[in-house]
């Protein structure tokens, strides 16, 4: 496991798996419903230490959800509603392992609270985007993460069972917050009245049956005798609503072509290069280098290899191997490389195929990747430079950046970088607050956006993107080198917790959404919270939980 506190991880924590190597998840599929059972193995944590009872989880275990669920979006586009349940009796999930918690350093708590987060929140992208509805059918005692992964969902149907209830006993229970969003959706989503969450998040017995319709904590309710055919007719109410197609061929996600050095990554598109003396690493994302399909059928025939979706896993892969396994690494240095009409074209395709379901999940999975990169804890400086293809897709990663940087060769024009837009920057890539990263840039300026959209397809010098306001600095090639590396070693010396906050701030500026606030405002809170004596001290309430000692805290209310 990564401790915060070491330059690399005692034990590497790798994001792919497959089916035939899950521990924790069935999958099942019938016509249009699949079903993604919850059956955790005590024994199958992570690392040492803990037992993952209960149906509790682990990162172990949310890496094979978010495998699952991309294998449904991707492998069965037949599927139109999933239904998520559990195989243990009497109980559908406990939440986070709270020993696994207990035993974990801090940084290893925050970005795990992370990666579940970008997980559910995943499901409700998929579910406004792509016609993927979910269905959580508690089968008996739903707590903490558990129940916020029931959140995620469309319909939520709890057994009522005279003892099944649903719970956020975080606060009662461990002296910390629910970690998932569990808070914003019971509010922001849900609707439920202020002061029943205030009950509700307070108590650790939670809410059962008809109370817990009233409140609004679940959907339905059904008697066990009949709860797997209420939850079956509503899985086949939600299919109806769903426009994925009946009689698609999925496509298998065969596994990444990667290598793993010491100081890189290697993939065929991504290239990760790691500097451990300036603490940062040069992400360099490659065009196509082969001709790609331009019809639904050569994008079917191509599969896994389609350059817009073999890139979006790789750079998926490379941006959750980094922000796990290379903790100080603090400077990410975004370039790409390959030629711009490549791009233009690949999102000329998608933008004329946008309606085919599996240019549609791409292009679902490129949004989920780029705001996975919204949301790092990493300074990104996007750097321009001959060689460069910021062109369309790939141009979102200079406006992701926190600084864009292009080189100015005036004269040397048929060398110099060009930077070029295309269609799919204005929407098709909305952060987590529902922006488009240049609406973001330019606070929805109507006038600078008018200015940005002619120039669609403009194959942009220097001087002309810093004109129309898409980069930082246009720099000349006698300043290039000594002004890099100053706004390098500056940023790399400021202190990560201020950059953090900083940059968590600046990137959503304008606009506030569920999700802005669950990865803001809340994990703002709960990053607190994880350090504070009374959840993590020596008698806080995290440290004794299961120990039968009681929870002694500090009374000072800060």
């Amino acid at each position: 496991m990564t401790d915060a506190t070491t330059s690399a991880p005692q034990t590497r924590i790798h994001y792919q798996t497959d089916p035939s190597r899950y521990k924790h998840w069935k999958l099942s599929f019938e016509g249009p419903v699949a079903t993604l059972a919850m059956d955790v193995a005590e024994d199958g944590g992570l690392r040492p230490g803990y037992k993952l009872k209960l149906n509790s989880y682990d990162l172990g275990v949310d890496i094979e959800l978010h495998d699952a669920l991309n294998r449904i979006r991707f492998e069965h586009p037949e599927v139109r509603t999933v239904v998520v349940t559990s195989l243990k009796e009497r109980i559908f999930c406990s939440g986070a392992n709270i020993f696994m918690l207990g035993l974990s350093s801090h940084g290893w708590k925050v970005n795990f609270c992370k990666f579940t987060n970008e997980t559910r929140n995943g499901i409700e992208d998929s579910s406004r985007h792509s016609g993927l509805k979910f269905v959580a059918a508690l089968n008996g005692a739903c707590a903490g993460g558990g129940y916020e992964l029931a959140l995620a969902c469309d319909d939520i149907v709890l057994v009522d069972d005279r003892s099944s209830t649903v719970a956020l006993p975080e606060v009662p229970l461990l002296g910390v917050l629910p970690g998932t969003g569990g808070l914003t959706r019971v509010t922001d989503k849900r609707k439920v009245r202020h002061d029943r969450a205030d009950i509700f998040c307070t108590t650790n017995e939670g809410v059962r049956g008809q109370r817990a319709v009233d409140w609004r904590l679940v959907d339905a309710i059904a008697k066990p005798a009949q709860f797997q055919q209420t939850v079956a007719e509503r899985a086949r109410k939600l299919a109806g609503q769903s426009d994925r197609p009946a009689d698609a061929q999925g496509i298998a996600l065969t596994p990444l072509d990667k290598r793993i050095e010491a100081d890189a990554l290697h993939y065929r598109y991504v290239e990760v290069a790691i500097d451990r003396a300036s603490r940062t690493a040069t992400f360099v994302v490659k065009a196509p280098d082969s001709v790609q399909p331009g019809d639904a059928a050569g994008i079917q025939a191509a599969g896994a290899a389609w350059w817009p979706l073999q890139m979006a896993r790789e750079l998926d892969d490379a941006i959750l191997e980094m922000r796990t396994n290379e903790p100080d690494i603090g400077t990410w240095l975004l370039k790409t490389a390959g030629d711009p009409q490549a791009v233009l074209a690949c999102d000329a395709v998608l933008q004329a195929q946008g309606s085919h379901w599996l240019v549609r999940e791409t292009l679902g999975l490129l949004r989920r990747t780029l705001a996975r990169l919204d949301v790092s804890s990493r300074s990104l400086f996007a750097l321009i430079e001959p060689g460069s293809c910021f062109a369309g897709t790939l141009a979102e990663l200079a406006f992701a950046a926190d600084r864009a940087y292009m080189l100015a060769l005036p004269d040397e024009p048929e060398r110099a970088p060009r930077l070029a837009l295309s269609e799919l920057n204005f929407g098709a890539y909305p952060m987590v607050n529902g922006q488009s990263r240049l609406a973001r840039r330019f606070y929805d300026d109507e006038a600078e956006l008018a200015a940005a959209r002619a120039s669609i397809g403009e194959p942009l010098d220097a001087d002309r993107a810093d004109a129309l306001g898409l980069v930082t600095a246009a720099l000349d090639d006698i300043d290039w080198a000594d002004e890099i590396r100053l706004a390098i070693e500056e940023r790399v010396a400021m202190s990560p917790d201020a950059l953090t906050g900083m940059e968590a701030n600046l990137r959503f500026a304008s606009r506030e959404t569920m999700e802005t606030r669950i990865f803001g405002r809340l994990t703002a809170w709960q990053n607190w919270i994880f350090q504070r004596p009374n959840a993590v001290g020596e008698k806080g309430a995290l440290k004794v939980y299961g120990k039968g000692e009681k929870a002694g805290f500090d009374w000072n209310r800060v």
